[in-house]
């Protein structure tokens, strides 16, 4: 009964294993073809451009102030749309980041020049150091993604304060983003990192 019941259990054991490893295969085999289906057809570039960018300048603009001749003037989110196309906005740099964060995706078309040339790196070379560094870019995608979070809630909310903190925080992000794959050589050569701070 013993010899049995023990058998049973490892017949049970080598059952649950396999029926695992099926799952865990079938899994991996529906994700694999869920990447395939997901085909990459815009360049960061052109996501930038259309998606990133506009959103947040958006955000930014939300909640300014100006100073001139005539005094300070201030501008916030007043009425119901305002605070909407704030959320708006957000809404698409979060989900704009998801689409930064597809394998496969060029740093601008074919034939595009940099428009720096000797301060930013050409396409091409953007384009290795992302796949070289593809953890790093991603990272950097993350942390938009989160501040547009931040920005999503600061809208809800109607959180003029927090929103003018939030743009602080994405124009860092971005600018560090830029700095590590758009133009490194100038990163290393700022006086921040090489020491030279006159202090």
């Amino acid at each position: 009964m013993r010899t049995q019941a023990a058998a049973a259990l490892r017949l049970g054991i080598v059952c649950a294993a396999a029926f695992g490893f099926v799952v865990s295969t079938t899994l991996a085999a529906q994700q694999k073809s869920a990447v395939r289906d997901r085909q990459v057809y815009a360049t960061i570039k052109e996501l930038m451009e259309s998606i990133i960018d506009p959103s947040a300048d958006a955000v930014w603009g939300a909640v300014r102030t100006v100073v001139d001749g005539e005094g300070t003037h201030e501008t916030v989110p007043r009425t119901a749309d305002e605070w909407l196309d704030v959320r708006h906005a957000a809404i698409r740099i979060v989900e704009g980041s998801n689409l930064l964060m597809m394998p496969g995706r060029d740093a601008a078309p074919p034939g595009t020049k940099s428009e720096a040339p000797g301060v930013e790196l050409e396409p091409p070379q953007i384009t290795a150091l992302i796949k070289k560094n593809r953890r790093s870019f991603n990272a950097f995608a993350k942390a938009l993604q989160g501040v547009a979070l931040d920005a999503l809630r600061a809208s809800d909310s109607k959180n003029t304060e927090s929103l003018l903190e939030i743009g602080a925080r994405m124009e860092e992000v971005c600018e560090s983003c830029h700095q590590t794959f758009w133009y490194p050589a100038q990163k290393r050569a700022s006086p921040r990192n090489s020491g030279l701070t006159g202090r």
